[in-house]
C-alpha cells in the first residue's frame, strides 16, 4: 500500500488483497460506489410507489417508455464521449444527473399535487435510465484504472460498497417514509443530491490518481455517436457479453414472476410483504460475507472463464429443482444463492472482462449493453409467460432452455476471453 500506510488501510489489507499503491484508489472507488447506491436506493421507493399511482397496469408500459428513452439517450451520451476526456465527462455526466434531480426536487415541491402521476412518470423512466447508466460508467471507470489482475483481486471489494449502500439507502428511505423529521420524496430527492455530488469528488480524486489529468497521454475515446453499436455487431466478444447480460435479465424475469406465484399461493396478507423481506434480507448477508471474504479469492482461484459459469449453471440447477419441488423454501434457496452470487462475484467478474478493452468500447459499447440490452431482456421475460400462458404451455421448459443456452454463452464467452 502507500508508503507510510494509516491503521484504515492497514486494516483494509486484512480484508482484501491490496498492495502498495492500490490503498487510496481502491477506497475511493468503494466510496464512489457506496455514494451512487445509497442515493438510487434512497429514490428507488419513491419511483415505485409512483410507478403504481394509478395501478400497476402502467408499469409494462412504463418499461416499454424505458427502454425507448435508453435507446435515445445512449447517442447522445456517446456524443458527449467523444467530445470530452473522461476526467471530465464522466464527472460531467453525474452533474447534469444532478441538476436533473434538482429540477425534480423543484416540479415535486411548486407544482399543484406535486406534479401529480405524469411527473412520477417520468421521474420513474429517468430514474430507471439514470441508475444503469451511473453504475454502468463506474464500472467502466474502474476498467480503465486497475489491470486484469487487479480487477480480479479488487472488483469483488468494491462491490460491498455498493451493497453497503443499497442497505443504507434502503433503510433511510424507509426511516424517511415513516415520517422522520417530517421528510417526504422531496427530502429523499435532495439527500440523492448530496450523495452524487459526493460522488463526484471521489471521481476526480480517481482520475488524478489513475493518471487522467490535463496533458496526459492516456487514449481517450473517439468520435462517432454510433461507435458502441458498430463494435457490437463487429465484436464476437461484445456481442458475447451482450448475449449474457440479455439471457441473465429474462432468467432473473423468469424467476421473478416464479417468485410472485409461489409467494402469493403461500402466504396471504402481511405475510407475504414478511416472505420478500426475509429473502432480501438473506441475499444481502450473503452477499456481505461473500464480498468481504470470499470474492476476491473465488475469481483469483478459479479464474473468470469458471465464474462466467456459476450463475448459469446454477439457475440450470434451481429452476429444475423449482419444477421439481416449487415450495416457498426451494425458492429461498435458489433467490438467496443466485442473487448473492451475482452481486458479490458474478458482477465484478463480468466488469473485468472490460478491462483490456478501448474506450470505445467501455464508455460506447458497454452503456448500451448494459442499459439498452438489459432492458430488452426484462421486456422478453415479461412477456415471454403470457405469451406461453396464451399457448397454454409451462413456463419451465423456457426458463431451463435459457438456463442451458446461458451456459454455452457463459462458455463461449470465458473461451474468447482466453485467447485475448
Amino acid at each position: 500500500m502507500d508508503a507510510q500506510p494509516s491503521f484504515a488501510l492497514k486494516a483494509l489489507g486484512r480484508l482484501v488483497q491490496v498492495r502498495e499503491g492500490e490503498g487510496r484508489p481502491l477506497v475511493l472507488g468503494t466510496a464512489w460506489f457506496f455514494l451512487l447506491m445509497t442515493g438510487y436506493y434512497l429514490l428507488r421507493p419513491v419511483r415505485d410507489a409512483f410507478g403504481i399511482a394509478r395501478g400497476a397496469d402502467k408499469l409494462p408500459w412504463l418499461m416499454t417508455a424505458t427502454l425507448v428513452c435508453m435507446f435515445a439517450v445512449n447517442p447522445a451520451f456517446a456524443a458527449m464521449v467523444s467530445r470530452l476526456p473522461r476526467r471530465r465527462f464522466v464527472p460531467l455526466a453525474y452533474r447534469l444527473c444532478t441538476l436533473c434531480l434538482v429540477a425534480f426536487y423543484a416540479l415535486y415541491r411548486f407544482l399543484p399535487g406535486h406534479g401529480g402521476a405524469a411527473l412520477g412518470y417520468v421521474f420513474y423512466v429517468w430514474l430507471s435510465v439514470f441508475n444503469l447508466f451511473a453504475v454502468s460508467v463506474f464500472w467502466a471507470f474502474m476498467a480503465d484504472g486497475w489491470n486484469q489482475e487487479q480487477g480480479s483481486r479488487l472488483f469483488g471489494f468494491m462491490a460491498m460498497g455498493g451493497t453497503l449502500g443499497a442497505i443504507v439507502g434502503a433503510a433511510g428511505a424507509q426511516a424517511l417514509a415513516r415520517g422522520l423529521w417530517r421528510a417526504d420524496a422531496g427530502t429523499s430527492l435532495l439527500l440523492a443530491v448530496l450523495c452524487l455530488e459526493a460522488a463526484v469528488l471521489c471521481i476526480r480524486a480517481l482520475a488524478a490518481r489513475f493518471g487522467m489529468g490535463a496533458g496526459t497521454a492516456t487514449r481517450e475515446p473517439g468520435p462517432g455517436t454510433l461507435q458502441g453499436l458498430r463494435l457490437i455487431a463487429g465484436s464476437p466478444f461484445l456481442a458475447l457479453i451482450a448475449l449474457y447480460i440479455l439471457l441473465y435479465t429474462l432468467t432473473s424475469t423468469f424467476l421473478y414472476l416464479e417468485q410472485g406465484a409461489i409467494v402469493a399461493r403461500t402466504f396471504t396478507g402481511a405475510a407475504r410483504t414478511a416472505a420478500f423481506a426475509r429473502i432480501d434480507l438473506w441475499v444481502n448477508v450473503l452477499t456481505l460475507a461473500t464480498q468481504v471474504l470470499l470474492a476476491s479469492r473465488i475469481i483469483a482461484r478459479f479464474g473468470l472463464r469458471a465464474v462466467l459459469c456459476f450463475m448459469p449453471v446454477l439457475t440450470l440447477g434451481g429452476f429444475g429443482a423449482l419444477a421439481a419441488l416449487p415450495t416457498f423454501g426451494t425458492l429461498a434457496v435458489f433467490q438467496v444463492l443466485r442473487r448473492g452470487l451475482h452481486y458479490a462475484v458474478d458482477r465484478p467478474a463480468r466488469e473485468a472482462l472490460y478491462i483490456p478493452l478501448g474506450p470505445d468500447e467501455k464508455y460506447k459499447a458497454k452503456p448500451f449493453i448494459d442499459t439498452f440490452i438489459y432492458r430488452v431482456g426484462d421486456l422478453l421475460g415479461t412477456w415471454t409467460p403470457a405469451a406461453l400462458a396464451a399457448l397454454a404451455l409451462p413456463v419451465a421448459p423456457a426458463a431451463l432452455a435459457a438456463s442451458a443456452a446461458w451456459i454455452l454463452g457463459a462458455s463461449r464467452l470465458g473461451a474468447h476471453w482466453q485467447r485475448r
